[in-house]
């Protein structure tokens, strides 16, 4: 039996903590399949090369089989030269007082090289997904920065969120979380995105005739998943990070395994005008794939006032920053 020839995989920031919880996985074919080898390209900023030689280290001592070779390094075109994956890892995350400009400035230093290293080194099949936040806004900077790849093959990470939702939907409930399907996440992977339990169904059920508590559905419930992140920080002193990783390898695998039939996933995509979502946004959505590495916005959802409320100030949130990197220089 003939071995498929390795697949590159690019993960920067890959000795931070979620880079730890992710590379790992990856190369037990977990990301791509149990029969796919992977060759890990792993990018590191100069104080983080030392840690990330131990994690080489410990990725040799897996012995996993799929694991075709390891490359560590600082340099841009070296991780992503001839890569098909790109999982956009690390980035600067917020810090008190600091104002959402000057975090926009310091990631696009960051993904704005990404974006032109994507362009000018990666295999001409590269996806990408963005996972370091604010991830919507850093993906549309790395994307705007190469221009040569299309638009649909660009993704930010909203799964965490849905994996949230639906588990707290799930304990509500009373009910396994696999018996919570078709939740969309709207909008921003921030503070102001809309897990949409409207749309969301429990047993097949719709979530509202299930959980008939609306004032809960609307407030604790929404609360919960948009201020879950810094609940994380504040119980284990840092961020989200297996559950991060958990979520990365999700995201990946919704877009080139086949969506099981009537549900669909969260996943941050390239807006063309659905919802009447201005064009360009990297805006969560409901996806479906057809198992061949095509993905679609599914359409046709029906949004009451309420949520209709909640996307719009996920949209103008969303597009607020666009106006503040544009004005940085750092898309068209």
């Amino acid at each position: 039996m003939a071995t498929k020839t390795p697949i590159h995989i690019t993960v920067t920031g890959a000795a931070g903590q979620i880079g730890y919880a992710l590379l790992f996985r990856i190369a037990s074919g977990q990301l791509l399949g149990p029969d796919q080898p992977v060759v890990l390209r792993l990018l590191e900023i100069e104080p983080g090369m030392k840690a990330l030689e131990g994690v080489i280290m410990e990725l040799d001592d897996c012995a996993f089989p799929l694991l075709a070779g390891v490359e560590g390094t600082t340099d841009l075109k070296t991780a992503f030269d001839g890569s098909s994956w790109a999982m956009l890892v690390g980035s600067i995350p917020r810090k008190a007082g600091m104002e959402r400009g000057d975090l926009l400035q310091i990631n696009g230093g960051i993904f704005k090289p990404q974006g032109e290293a994507i362009n000018a080194h990666a295999s001409s099949d590269i996806r990408v997904l963005v996972v370091g936040n604010p991830c919507n806004t850093n993906c549309l900077i790395a994307r705007s920065n190469a221009p040569d790849v299309p638009a649909e093959r660009w993704f930010a990470m909203t799964r965490l969120d849905q994996n949230r939702a639906q588990t707290q939907l799930a304990k509500k409930a009373g009910v396994s979380v696999d018996a919570v399907t078709n939740i969309a996440v709207w909008g921003n992977h921030s503070a102001t995105q809309f897990p949409d339990f409207g749309n969301t169904l429990i047993g097949g059920k719709p979530a509202t005739d299930v959980i008939t508590d609306r004032a809960w559905l609307e407030g604790d419930f929404l609360t919960t998943i948009q201020q879950r992140g810094a609940k994380i920080i504040e119980a284990r002193g840092a961020s989200s990070a297996a559950s991060a990783a958990n979520a990365a390898i999700d995201s990946v695998n919704s877009v080139w395994r086949e969506t099981p039939a009537g549900d669909f996933a969260s996943l941050a995509v390239v807006s063309n005008g659905e919802y009447g979502v201005p064009e360009g946004l990297q805006f969560g959505f409901p996806v479906s794939s057809d198992g061949a590495g095509n993905w679609r916005v599914v359409e046709g959802l029906a949004h009451d006032a309420f949520s209709a409320e909640r996307i719009r100030l996920t949209t103008e949130e969303l597009l607020g920053e666009r106006e503040d990197v544009r004005a940085l220089g750092l898309v068209p």
